[in-house]
């Protein structure tokens, strides 16, 4: 069966699944589209460049009409997890009668962790959905049937990125939206507060956001003007203290249902945005609660139209189970672009990693992007990881906040040597925490790395470089963080990425078999900015 299906709404994509193997998952914020897009046209014609035959099955995830949950349902709508999420009729596509399938956006989360986690259709599962809406426990039986144990938490993301908002001046005091961005930037907070005892201020405010009901049409700034934390800055450490706070005692509320009503030991599969923490994704693997844990790589709704592909394929063909690569993306576009200056020779491995040593920084793209929001290997900055200057850097690069984490990249095979690690981590979804001081660039503030493992199977060229990388430094690491402008997508075009390198002044770019020394570009391009800028200023 060949099903093409369709996320709608913010991180829009298209997946196509043939005979039970994913193709592609086309997502719209990639190629430097904006961050969370929805699905346009341009991507629906370029995901249909690569479908060779009208499919037999066309899927939506259930969606809204309106930008918060409770809005009118499109298809399948938002929640539920039961059969009567779904949709089932037959449509005309291009002349050919095809199924048209559709299931909740809720059912979504679930049956892409199912479809893809490594656990034999058949074997019981135990599934948490915790994103911005929905923070409940299901139970997948050996029929693939979902039955929710329980709600524990509305709007668990939301109320984590409130916070966020409710400590930073720069969000308005009346809002009916939050900033998806601010969600990650709490998670690198986190690990600054200091342990100790909850004072009563802290109390009273984590008990009221942790209590709201759709906290975004019920709760503004403005309602908190009594608090002590209102507009205190995300820097300060009476927030950072808050913040570390709140994260526990959000985790502690599902792990104290897991423990009552989650008792059989069934492996877990973890989907929903707040699957991307990784400090909370560690703790469950440590609560020794389930058999395994599972989390895929588009945890987030980027893997909403995989998940409700495979609802689908398991619908009309008992199927529940994908083969999948998590390069399951576009190529590279080589358009044309301006290369006077950029000394271009064929990629040598060893002659990178001395690159790399001497401190420089490069762009590296290999074949397919990735699905999910994190670069793993083939639409990354990479850099030498020794040094705090090489972490300032990058972030100056990425126009990130100083207290952002740069996530390490490493040989699997030397991960126990860097790492106190719970095994390997090819999708940078679990915190370890460093062993090494040299590694300074990618060790945060409490210790811990967002760690990338890379055997020689799963990317084959990136293992060789860090293995070259290794031999002349003695360690297989590097730093490894996402190739986009602020607020779009990963890069995916030739004519971006040189405009990305001479902006931010990096060092070299490698692009599948090509090396390409930038410093003398960037220098030259740097000489003409500072000239141009003195010519407006003097007319």
């Amino acid at each position: 069966m060949k099903i093409l299906s369709y996320k709608p709404g913010h991180d829009g994509h298209i997946a196509y699944i043939n005979e039970g193997r994913l193709e592609f998952s086309i997502e719209a914020e990639k190629d430097s589209w904006p961050r969370y897009a929805s699905v346009s046209p341009s991507l629906h014609l370029r995901c249909l460049e690569y479908v060779d035959d009208i499919p037999d099955t066309i899927s939506i995830s259930g969606w809204v009409k309106g930008v918060h949950s409770i809005s009118a349902p499109v298809e399948g709508g938002y929640f539920g997890c039961g059969l009567d999420t779904i949709v089932d009729r037959s449509q005309t596509l291009f002349g050919k009668n095809v199924n048209f399938f559709s299931s909740s956006h809720e059912r979504s989360h679930v049956m892409c962790s199912y479809g893809m986690s490594p656990f034999p259709q058949g074997q019981p599962c135990y599934a948490l959905v915790w994103e911005g809406n929905i923070g409940a426990f299901y139970h997948i039986d050996e029929n693939v049937q979902i039955t929710k144990v329980g709600d524990v938490l509305e709007d668990p993301g939301n109320k984590y990125a409130f916070l966020y908002a409710l400590a930073d001046p720069s969000f308005p005091l009346l809002s009916d939206h939050h900033r998806f961005e601010d969600a990650g930037k709490m998670m690198a907070l986190v690990s600054y507060g200091e342990a100790g005892e909850v004072s009563a201020e802290e109390q009273e405010l984590i008990d009221f956001v942790l209590a709201q009901k759709s906290i975004l049409l019920s709760l503004n700034k403005r309602d908190l003007s009594d608090s002590p934390f209102l507009n205190i800055g995300v820097e300060s450490q009476k927030f950072k203290n808050l913040a570390r706070k709140f994260s526990d005692a959000l985790f502690r509320r599902f792990h104290e249902f897991a423990k009552e009503h989650l008792t059989e030991g069934f492996p877990l599969i973890i989907s929903g945005g707040c699957g991307l923490n990784c400090d909370w994704n560690s703790m469950w693997k440590e609560t020794s609660l389930f058999e395994d844990v599972f989390i895929p790589p588009c945890t987030n709704d980027s893997g909403s139209a995989i998940g409700t592909a495979v609802d689908a394929m398991h619908h009309y063909t008992g199927k529940a189970k994908i083969d999948w690569s998590v390069y399951a993306g576009e190529d590279f576009v080589m358009d044309s672009t301006n290369l006077d200056g950029i000394h271009a020779v064929p990629l040598a491995l060893d002659d990178v990693a001395a690159f790399l040593e001497s401190g420089n920084i490069i762009a590296w793209v290999q074949g397919r992007y990735e699905i999910g929001p994190r670069a793993l290997g083939n639409r990354s900055l990479i850099a030498a990881p020794f040094t705090k200057e090489m972490h300032a850097r990058i972030n100056k690069i990425k126009q990130r906040e100083d207290f952002r984490p740069i996530a390490p990249i490493c040989l699997e095979e030397e991960v126990h040597k860097h790492f106190n690690a719970h095994g390997p981590s090819p999708y940078m979804l679990h915190f370890q925490t460093v062993k090494n001081d040299k590694l300074l660039a990618i060790t945060h503030v409490d210790g811990s790395a967002r760690l990338q493992s890379v055997n020689e199977e799963q990317n084959p060229l990136m293992h060789a470089l860090l293995t070259a990388f290794s031999k002349r430094t003695g360690y297989g690491v590097l730093c490894n963080t996402s190739l986009n402008f602020k607020g779009t997508g990963f890069i995916n075009r030739m004519s971006d990425l040189l405009q990305y390198v001479l902006e931010y002044g990096l060092d070299g770019i490698v692009v599948n078999d090509i090396f390409y020394d930038c410093r003398n570009a960037v220098a030259n391009y740097a000489r003409s900015s500072t000239t141009d800028l003195a010519i407006k200023k003097a007319g």
